[in-house]
């Protein structure tokens, strides 16, 4: 139970960050103290307009295909990006505090900065998910589910919030619900970082060992 709280933890660090299978050092490692915590990133300035769809198809593609872990990672940061872009200034500027009131470990002022992003851009993705991560720190996983079933309506793709659905299953007992959805996260992404030993220790106790 212990090894599984630490793991859950670690992994809700990195889908804050918004990087999840993008900082392994962190994954593969305990939740560092506060003063050294990394910094949530900025979201970034409105793009140029681009086709999202078409780019994360091809990002997709390429990250199931990627020959190695390098590569996988440099995708992954490509789509990060995508999902990441703001959709107005107002929303950006708001995402920027939310940042900030996390830094200063003001859970529920980045809430309610997340509340005022989602009224003004539901369709922004990434601050369902962001959400749904501080709720979850909270261990209100009733709302941080309604939340990632927010975030993958809009993204079926969405391997964080996928992730983040089986860290909740897995701590609630529903092994497997947790087995379901860290398998539909690698079938995503197969190169996410520790999720493939849960697969394996769920697979064994939901499914039982080959004979």
């Amino acid at each position: 139970m212990a090894v599984r709280f630490r793991f859950a933890r670690t992994l809700c660090l990195a889908l804050v960050l918004g990087t999840a299978g993008l900082a392994p050092a962190a994954l593969a490692q305990q939740v560092e103290p506060p003063d050294k915590q990394k910094k949530l990133p900025e979201a970034p300035a409105k793009l140029p307009k681009v086709d999202r769809s078409k780019n994360l198809d091809f990002l997709f593609g390429a990250l199931k295909a990627a020959p190695d872990e390098a590569s996988a990672k440099h995708v992954e940061a490509r789509i990060w990006a995508i999902w990441l872009q703001t959709p107005s200034d107002t929303a950006a500027l708001l995402m920027s505090r939310a940042k900030t009131a996390v830094d200063a470990k003001k859970i529920d002022v980045a809430i309610k900065l997340l509340d005022s992003v989602i009224k003004l851009r539901p369709d922004y993705i990434e601050a369902w998910n962001r959400r749904a991560t501080l709720y979850y720190m909270q261990n209100d996983y009733g709302r941080s589910l309604a939340d990632i079933q927010q975030v993958l309506i809009r993204e079926p793709r969405h391997f964080g919030a996928l992730a983040g659905l089986g860290m909740i299953m897995q701590e609630v007992g529903d092994e497997k619900r947790a087995l379901e959805a860290y398998r539909k996260a690698l079938a995503v992404n197969p190169h996410l970082e520790k999720i493939p030993d849960q697969v394996k220790a769920l697979t064994e106790k939901v499914e039982g060992r080959d004979i």
